[in-house]
């Protein structure tokens, strides 16, 4: 009798540990205007079958759109674009309960904050609409410090549509090394690199050297290899794709490649960037009159091979993610408010449509997080 209690045991601790390495929690950044979203929302996600089901929403922020995770799970930063008081908003997060919980707000001195990210003793916002990069503390339940830093941009680029009159950042992150931080900059036509000092009290980053860009190209998000040898920049006004070789703070042009048609005389929007975990594809999205997104094999000296180009199945894919299995890739759309799932051919990078959407109000960022 004992020995079944004991097989029994064994055996629902086993299903139970299998159940719990298919199962991630997938957080979800929004525009809660013009209404048809609440907030930030959690669903559990099975790598194994792509079956979802709603947990939370958090709505204490307006327009959590971009969102960043603490490396330890327990914290959520979203940026909060909120009509003339733009903040960066701090959250507790209990991934096996399924639960927000609200922290506070710093305000960014800066419009339009369109992308977080932090390391674990600062958080970074990319400012769009102020042209600048605001730096916080962490304090020690996770809550913002006051703002630590503004640094700001001052230039402007060609664009005849008036978009690149001043600076935009759009972007911010850290190298693989973790030594330096990068700025995307879509209004100057510019990439930033930042010397990082994190003992720093006001002036935690230092230019290091910047990259110039093609006039007119719109520079909107960076995406690195795993292995850290190489980035691939995503153009918002072309759609291009430029390919770098990274080493010590210094990004290198190897190649550029377009994803659009030579003949496609619409709006491409370029959006988001991403490579796959096994480093062996990259994948591209462009918005406007595309709604496209395009696969492309990584050489091993970096440079990119085309596979495919496919509809994304909706309108405004703003952001993309690979699941932590790299089985599926998902994407949100921001103007027709779902999340179309693909499937990713791991052997050939290619991607086809599962047919399974998850209805939500205006996605913007996607991150995936083990329950845990």
């Amino acid at each position: 009798m004992n020995k079944i209690c004991s097989l029994l045991l064994v055996t629902f601790f086993t299903l139970q540990s299998f159940a719990q390495k298919n199962n991630y929690n997938l957080i979800i950044g929004t525009y809660t205007s013009p209404g048809k979203s609440e907030g930030i929302y959690l669903y559990n996600f099975d790598v194994n079958t792509a079956d979802f089901k709603f947990r939370s929403v958090a709505k204490d922020v307006t327009n959590p759109s971009y969102l960043a995770l603490s490396k330890d799970n327990k914290f959520v930063y979203s940026v909060a674009e909120a009509p003339g008081i733009s903040a960066v908003a701090a959250f507790g997060f209990d991934g096996v309960k399924g639960q927000f919980r609200f922290l506070n707000k710093q305000a960014t001195n800066s419009q339009g904050p369109c992308f977080v990210t932090t390391n674990g003793k600062n958080v970074f916002s990319a400012n769009y609409g102020g042209g600048s990069m605001s730096v916080f503390g962490i304090e020690k339940d996770g809550s913002l410090s006051p703002l630590k830093q503004l640094v700001q941009h001052t230039g402007k680029s060609i664009d005849p549509k008036k978009r690149q009159e001043s600076a935009h950042a759009h972007q911010v992150q850290f190298t693989p090394d973790g030594k330096y931080l990068v700025c995307t900059d879509l209004g100057e036509d510019q990439v930033y690199i930042y010397n990082y000092h994190p003992e720093g009290k006001d002036q935690l980053l230092r230019v290091k050297n910047t990259v110039k860009t093609t006039p007119g190209s719109g520079p909107r998000h960076l995406a690195f290899s795993p292995n850290g040898k190489f980035a691939y920049l995503a153009h918002e006004f072309n759609g291009s794709i430029t390919a770098f070789s990274y080493a010590s703070g210094n990004l290198n042009k190897i190649q550029e490649i377009g994803t659009a048609p030579k003949d496609f005389s619409g709006r491409i929007d370029g959006a988001d960037i991403h490579v796959s975990p096994d480093g062996r594809f990259l994948y591209e999205t462009n918005r406007g009159d595309a709604n496209t997104i395009s696969a492309f094999a990584v050489q091993a000296d970096g440079k990119l091979s085309f596979i495919e180009t496919i509809s994304t199945m909706g309108k405004g894919p703003r952001n993309f993610v690979i699941d932590p299995s790299g089985k599926y890739l998902l994407i949100g759309h921001q103007y027709t408010n779902d999340i179309v799932i693909f499937e990713r051919n791991k052997k050939t990078g290619t991607l086809k449509d599962t047919g399974k959407r998850m209805e939500i109000g205006a996605p913007v960022c996607l991150l995936f997080t083990p329950v845990k």
